[in-house]
């Protein structure tokens, strides 16, 4: 097999999130015949240092571009919204001009509201670099339909790869619990409806809450999340955590009866593919590419977003129902089993690897 050489272009390894954890599995489960260099585009810290870290990731990328040593050289460049789309054109275009295959993976769940509040005249020039792709990822056909629409681009330009999930050999059986748990993973903040999660907690009659236990893990918000919690009298039943390893993650999952993800904006997440991979029954949105995903008393239960009593009763039945729960879990894992990331990386390189033929 041909060694390529990638160029991978995206937020910090020690940063937390989504596209972090993409990126990881990615340089982890990688084929032998890859050879990725994770260059960082963002860290966190102050404003000067992350333009410090983008002005070095630029000139890391031109050294990279200049001096070949690979049979094949592709571009893999992570992007999302506001900030991340601006520098990302820039290494874009960049890789475009020096004749390379370009990948850009789209991950933002808020890139729709964020592009239409530009200037027309910036909307065509982020438009004009994202079309110099060679090809562009999106993580749902519904986020496909948007990008060909709004941004220009071919059909066969944009590629559907939903995120890979690190599927999990052996899980609980979860029959007969005493005390139903339900978990959160993910920014706390209104976009991904913690606040909502819980007020619509609040609303579960008082005999059945005695048996429910609630966990919020992740960052943002999360004295916000305790004041409220506090302020509903709910420090008996919900507890937030901050941000969890991978380890502390698994662990919940492990103990976790049911998944609850009752986002506004997303485009696919990790922290839902997660939670189905480990057999949980799902309460989440339509949104992004959930919608693609889910089905409504198939393998998860759907809710509009911002429906608090919707939403307590989506939770109040799943603490009454054990075969609902355990039946949505199981039809949740088997969804989600072709997103193994070995499979996924192996559609990768198979991408890559087609790219030669641009050189």
């Amino acid at each position: 097999m041909p060694k390529i050489s990638i160029l991978m272009l995206g937020e910090s390894l020690d940063r937390q999130g989504g596209i972090v954890s993409v990126e990881k599995l990615i340089i982890n489960q990688a084929p032998k015949n890859l050879q990725i260099l994770h260059i960082p585009t963002l860290s966190d810290g102050s404003k000067l240092h992350k333009i410090l870290v983008f002005i070095k990731a630029v000139g890391t990328l031109l050294r990279r571009l200049q001096n070949q040593e690979a049979d094949v050289v592709v571009v893999h460049i992570h992007v999302s919204e506001r900030g991340s789309a601006f520098r990302q054109a820039i290494t874009t275009t960049i890789a475009w001009l020096s004749v390379q295959p370009v990948i850009l993976h789209a991950h933002g769940a808020d890139f729709q509201i964020f592009y239409s509040s530009l200037p027309r005249i910036i909307k065509l020039l982020l438009s004009w670099a994202f079309r110099k792709a060679t090809r562009f990822i999106v993580l749902s056909e519904s986020w496909k339909k948007y990008y060909t629409e709004n941004l220009g681009l071919s059909t066969q330009q944009v590629i559907v790869l939903p995120n890979p999930v690190k599927f999990p050999l052996q899980v609980p059986q979860r029959i007969g619990s005493k005390k139903i748990k339900f978990l959160f993973l993910g920014r706390i903040g209104q976009r991904k409806g913690a606040f909502d999660l819980i007020t619509a907690f609040a609303g579960i009659p008082t005999e059945q809450k005695q048996n429910v236990e609630l966990v919020i893990a992740g960052d943002g918000e999360v004295e916000k999340a305790r004041n409220l919690v506090s302020a509903l009298y709910l420090d008996r039943h919900i507890n937030i955590m901050d941000w969890i390893n991978e380890q502390q993650r698994d662990e919940l999952l492990q103990k976790a009866d049911a998944f609850v993800l009752p986002s506004y904006n997303e485009g696919l997440p990790m922290a839902l593919l997660e939670a189905m991979s480990w057999s949980l029954a799902v309460i989440t949105t339509p949104v992004g590419g959930i919608s693609d995903l889910v089905i409504s008393r198939q393998n998860g239960l759907l809710v509009t977003p911002g429906n608090i009593p919707d939403l307590t009763e989506a939770i109040i039945l799943l603490i009454k129902d054990e075969n609902l729960r355990l039946s949505l879990g199981k039809e949740a894992r088997e969804t989600v089993r072709p997103f193994d990331v070995r499979n996924y990386c192996s559609q990768l390189s198979d991408l890559y690897s087609s790219l030669s033929k641009f050189k």
